[in-house]
C-alpha cells in the first residue's frame, strides 16, 4: 500500500472523479477517498446529464478530454436536444442515465486509469504545515501525504437530512456525513455557511396509470455528447412522462406547510432558486393552479422513476396524500421520500481561479464545496482542479478558462468573483459570449489546448483536425461556387420560395433562413456530391458548417466585443495596490478588492459594487 502520492481528491462524486482521473492522465500518482466505493460518481438527484447551458459544460468537458460525456453517451436511455425553436447558442443537449450503469461505468473508468489508486474511507482532517497541505488524515486514522489536496466533498460536510421533523446526519440517504473538515478549516480562517438542497419521492412505476400521462420520447439522430466516434445509443432507449398537479394537491401541501422544515424555522441555510420545492412553488406561485411534473426512468430496466418537479421535506405522509390527488397517481407506491439536505459549503471568494485556496497553497476545492449545484458544474470544477493540482506538482502555467473560451470559464469566474449568496446554477444568460461558447463547438475552442496540456490524447486531436478541415472545405465551397437563377428558380418555386433575380453564390442560399444544406442539396448536384464525399461523423459536419455560414456575421460580431474586453484581461494588478488606502475609490470598492485582490482589471470591474469610476481611478494609478 503505497502513503505518499502527488495528488490526493477526496470525494468521488462527479467533481471528484473528474479531478482524480485528469491528474492521473496527467501523469500524477493519484489517490481518489470516497466512503463508497459503490456509489463512484453516484447521481444523488435526477438520473439525468446536461440541459440549458448544463449539456455545454459536458460538451466542454468532453472536449477537454474529461470522462463525463463518455459516461453518459455509453449509459444513455433517452437524449435530446433542448431549445431547437432557438438559435444554436441556446441549443442544449439532455439524456436520461441508466443510474446504476453510471456508476459502473465510472467505476471502470477510474479502476483501469494508470497512476490512480482507490482508497474507500472518509478524510476527517487535513495535514497542512506553514500554510501548505501536506496530506489527510482518514477516519481509520490512516495518513497518506500528498503535495497536493482537491477537496470535492458534495453534501457531506456536516450533513444533515430533513423529511418533516425528523432529521438524520448524513451526506445521502443511507450514507454517513464526514465531519472535522468543516471545523479545521474554519479555525484557519475560511468562510464556512450552510447551504440546502432536495431530492423528490422515488416511484414505483408498476403504481402508475401511463395511459392517463402525456409521453415524452426522446430523440434518435447524431447528436451525443462525447466527440469522440462511438458506436450508436447501445442501450435501450425510455420515454419520460408528464402529469400536472392540481389544487386538491395544492390544498394538501398548504396543510402541512407547518410541518415543513423550510417554513416552521427548522432550516434557515438558502436553498437552489431555480430547482425550488413543491412547497416552494405553491407558496411562491399561490395563483398558479398546476405544476408539470415529469416522471423520468431511473434506469434501462428498473421500474424506479424519479418525480421531477416534485422536490420536498413534507413528512411522509403529506407528500404520500398530495400525490395520490394525481390522476395517474391514485395508486401510487414509493420506494423512498422526497427530501431536503442541509451541508457546508466555502465562500468560494477565497479560491484563485485555478480554484486553489488563497490560505492554504496546493489545497483547491471543488463542485457543491463551492456553492454551486448541479452534476455538471461540479465535474467542470474538478476538472479544472485536478489539472492545476496536478501542475502544481510538476510545474507549467495555472490551467485557466476565460469567460470568452468556455461555459466552465464563466462558471468559476463568477464564483471567484461574485461569490454566492444561494446554490449556484449555470445559465445560458450567464454567458455574455453565448454565441461563441456554442455546444456545437467545444471542440474547436478547447481541443487543441487540451492536447497541448496532455490530457486530450492524439485520437482526439487527429478527429478534431480532421472535422476542421472538412468543415472548412464545405465552408469555402459554398464561399466559391456560383449558381445561375435560371437553374435554380424551377426548384425554389417548387418549395414555396423567393426566386432568384440573379446568380449567387451557393453561400448566400445557405443564409437564408428557410434554407439549409440539406434542403439544398437535391437542388444542387454538386452540393450533394460535396457532402457524399465527407468520409465520416457528416451530420455533424453539414450541422458545424452550417451554423458557421448562417451565424457567420453574429459571431464575428461577438468576436470582435471578446477581443477588446481580452485587453483589460491582460492588464495584471494582482497584489500591485493597497485598497485600503486609495481614498478616491468608495469605500465599498476597497473593501471588495482587498478582500478578493482580483488578478486583472476586467476582474475587477466584474465585482458587484465596483463602479466604471473605481475602474477608471486603478488604471490611472496604473498610467494608462
Amino acid at each position: 500500500m503505497d502513503f505518499e502520492y502527488d495528488v490526493i481528491v477526496v470525494g468521488a462524486g462527479h467533481a471528484g472523479c473528474e479531478a482524480a482521473c485528469a491528474a492521473a492522465n496527467l501523469g500524477s500518482k493519484t489517490l481518489l477517498i470516497t466512503h463508497d466505493m459503490n456509489k463512484i460518481a453516484q447521481m444523488s438527484c435526477n438520473p439525468a446529464v446536461g440541459g440549458i447551458a448544463k449539456g455545454q459544460i459536458v460538451r466542454e468537458i468532453d472536449a477537454l478530454g474529461g470522462q463525463m460525456g463518455v459516461v453518459t453517451d455509453k449509459t444513455a436511455i433517452q437524449f435530446r436536444m433542448l431549445n431547437r425553436s432557438k438559435g444554436p447558442a441556446m441549443w442544449s443537449p439532455r439524456s436520461q442515465s441508466d443510474r446504476a450503469r453510471f456508476i459502473e461505468e465510472w467505476r471502470s473508468i477510474v479502476e483501469n486509469t494508470d497512476n490512480l489508486n482507490i482508497w474507500q474511507d472518509f478524510v476527517k482532517q487535513l495535514v497542512i504545515n506553514d500554510n501548505e497541505v501536506q496530506g489527510v488524515v482518514t477516519g481509520m486514522n490512516v495518513t497518506f501525504k500528498a503535495r497536493s489536496v482537491v477537496l470535492t466533498n458534495g453534501t457531506f460536510l456536516n450533513g444533515l437530512m430533513h423529511i418533516g421533523r425528523t432529521q438524520l446526519p448524513g451526506g445521502r440517504v443511507s450514507e454517513p456525513a464526514s465531519y472535522g473538515l468543516s471545523e479545521q478549516l474554519a479555525s484557519l480562517g475560511f468562510t464556512v455557511g450552510r447551504m440546502k438542497t432536495g431530492t423528490p419521492v422515488r416511484i414505483d412505476g408498476r403504481s402508475v396509470h401511463f395511459d392517463e400521462t402525456i409521453e415524452q420520447k426522446g430523440e434518435n439522430d447524431f447528436h451525443k455528447f462525447s466527440y469522440l466516434d462511438f458506436e450508436p445509443r447501445q442501450l435501450k432507449q425510455r420515454s419520460c412522462w408528464t402529469v400536472y398537479t392540481n389544487e386538491r394537491v395544492h390544498e394538501i401541501l398548504r396543510q402541512g406547510l407547518p410541518e415543513s422544515p423550510l417554513y416552521n424555522g427548522q432550516i434557515q441555510s438558502i436553498g437552489p432558486r431555480y430547482c425550488p420545492s413543491i412547497e416552494t412553488k405553491i407558496v411562491t406561485f399561490p395563483d398558479k393552479t398546476e405544476h408539470q411534473l415529469f416522471l423520468e426512468p431511473e434506469g434501462e430496466t428498473t421500474q424506479e422513476f424519479y418525480l421531477n418537479g416534485f422536490s420536498s421535506s413534507l413528512p411522509i405522509d403529506i407528500q404520500l396524500a398530495a400525490l395520490k390527488e394525481v390522476p395517474a397517481l391514485r395508486d401510487v407506491r414509493i420506494y423512498r421520500p422526497g427530501y431536503a439536505i442541509e451541508y457546508d459549503y466555502f465562500d468560494p471568494t477565497q479560491l484563485l481561479h485555478t480554484l486553489e485556496t488563497k490560505l492554504v497553497k496546493r489545497l483547491y476545492f471543488a463542485g457543491q464545496i463551492n456553492g454551486t449545484t448541479g452534476y455538471e458544474e461540479a465535474a467542470g470544477q474538478g476538472l479544472v482542479a485536478g489539472i492545476n493540482a496536478h501542475i502544481s506538482c510538476h510545474g507549467g502555467e495555472p490551467f485557466v478558462l476565460n469567460r470568452n473560451e468556455a461555459y466552465i470559464g464563466v462558471l468559476i469566474d463568477d464564483l471567484v468573483t461574485k461569490g454566492v449568496d444561494e446554490p449556484y446554477r449555470m445559465f445560458t444568460s450567464r454567458a455574455e459570449y453565448r454565441i461563441l461558447l456554442r455546444q456545437d463547438n467545444a471542440d474547436m475552442r478547447l481541443t487543441e489546448r487540451a492536447y497541448r496540456l496532455g490530457l486530450a490524447k492524439a485520437d482526439r486531436y487527429e478527429l478534431l483536425r480532421a472535422k476542421r478541415a472538412a468543415v472548412d472545405e464545405l465552408v469555402e465551397f459554398a464561399q466559391n461556387y456560383s449558381i445561375k437563377a435560371a437553374l435554380i428558380n424551377d426548384k425554389l418555386e417548387q418549395a414555396g420560395m423567393q426566386p432568384l433575380r440573379q446568380g449567387v453564390k451557393l453561400y448566400d442560399l445557405i443564409v437564408r433562413p428557410q434554407l439549409d444544406i440539406y434542403t439544398l442539396a437535391p437542388m444542387v448536384n454538386a452540393l450533394q456530391r460535396k457532402i457524399d464525399d465527407i468520409p465520416s461523423r457528416r451530420d455533424e459536419i453539414v450541422e458545424a458548417a452550417e451554423i458557421k455560414i448562417k451565424y457567420s456575421g453574429y459571431i464575428e460580431r461577438e468576436q470582435m466585443i471578446a477581443d477588446k474586453i481580452s485587453r483589460l484581461e491582460s492588464i495584471k494588478i494582482k497584489d500591485r495596490f493597497d485598497y485600503m488606502s486609495i481614498q478616491q475609490i468608495s469605500t465599498e470598492a476597497r473593501q471588495k478588492l482587498a478582500r478578493i485582490n482580483p488578478d486583472t482589471i476586467a476582474q475587477a470591474a466584474r465585482i458587484p459594487g465596483i463602479s466604471p469610476s473605481d475602474i477608471n481611478i486603478l488604471l490611472v494609478l496604473l498610467g494608462r
